[in-house]
């Protein structure tokens, strides 16, 4: 089924990019001067078909997930903490997605795909494809095959639905206690790497927890070898609810033409698998700031995609692709409002 939808995807519009080019060049200013405000409006050209563009509507979607990794000691927060975390940000207690998805303008969708005892909220969109989280993966698959297929197609019908309500663009965000080791796990299966250097600590462990973090995720990568034979897989063996749903959004605003923004590591580890998939996904995704997770850039140079911003952040939750949307509508001002030499 997945197969056959990434066919529908098609590249940029190469006509849209290139009118964008030529006013871009003859704006009051030095051509390139604006740098990568230029870039991103071009590509916006390339995915909507049209040169002007403002995006009124905007969206948030932080996806929760607990993950049975979590039992082999690589998290140093409590497991109830993605519970808690997910009831804060419905309750709109001002976290930091709360805070900068407000500044951005942007509406914050959040999604319960299996968190631990998490309870229906009117603000949390319930769908519980595993209640407790997925399996813990140094053992068995972290879900199954055909799961991981019906999480990725959750993720493209967000994207259907979001279209067909106008939504312009749309960030990727999560939570999930020890969600960084999953992540790390896909990117090093992906890229077929055992290099125990793109390991980053997360949140905060200490070097005892970290050279555990280290061991599980290479034993878990040894557990799965003969099964990490395409990106479907890799999800399946090793990934998480989050970057099935993630992965799925990526492929569907490849498909419907909307741009989708990364946030930190998890999100980029589904960025990967979506590319894996089809390669034209990326022509539709925005790195927006750079992770201090180490596998981040790995990926990031796997992808040749790179965030503009630079700031130091590990939060997740989405908060990269609040920051990077101001951008964005700094972009298409630009290119809706500047005056021409010939208007001179």
């Amino acid at each position: 089924m997945i197969h056959e939808l990434l066919k529908q995807i098609e590249p940029l519009n190469a006509e849209a990019m290139n009118e964008a080019i030529e006013l871009q060049n003859r704006f009051i200013k030095p051509s390139g001067s604006l740098g990568e405000l230029e870039r991103i409006s071009i590509r916006i050209a390339g995915i909507t078909g049209r040169i002007h563009n403002t995006f009124t509507r905007k969206i948030i979607c932080l996806f929760g997930s607990d993950h049975g990794i979590y039992d082999e000691g690589v998290c140093s927060s409590p497991q109830e903490f993605t519970r808690r975390l997910m009831e804060v940000y419905a309750e709109n207690q001002n976290a930091g997605i709360n805070i900068l998805s407000r500044q951005a303008g942007a509406e914050l969708r959040l999604y319960d795909l299996g968190v631990k005892g998490l309870t229906e909220h009117e603000n949390i969109i319930t769908r519980k494809f595993m209640p407790n989280g997925t399996n813990n993966f140094l053992h068995e698959r972290a879900m199954t095959l055909e799961l991981a297929e019906d999480v990725i197609m959750y993720g493209i019908n967000i994207v259907r639905e979001a279209k067909s309500e106008g939504i312009s663009i749309i960030g990727t965000g999560e939570v999930g206690m020890s969600n960084t080791t999953p992540a790390c796990a896909c990117i090093m299966a992906a890229l077929n790497s055992r290099d125990d250097s793109l390991i980053g600590r997360g949140a905060g462990l200490n070097d005892t927890q970290y050279a555990n973090k280290k061991k599980v995720i290479l034993d878990a990568l040894n557990f799965h070898s003969l099964n990490l034979t395409d990106p479907l897989n890799i999800i399946s063996c090793v990934g998480g609810l989050d970057i099935a749903a993630m992965t799925g959004v990526f492929i569907g605003g490849a498909m419907y033409h909307v741009p989708v923004i990364i946030d930190g590591v998890i999100s980029i580890a589904a960025a990967l698998m979506a590319y894996q998939l089809e390669p034209l996904t990326r022509e539709y995704m925005f790195a927006s700031h750079e992770s201090l997770e180490p596998s981040y850039n790995v990926a990031s140079t796997f992808l040749n995609i790179y965030p503009p911003l630079h700031m130091n952040m590990r939060l997740g939750e989405g908060t990269g692709c609040a920051l990077f949307m101001q951008l964005i509508d700094d972009a298409l001002a630009v290119i809706n409002e500047m005056g021409t030499f010939n208007e001179l």
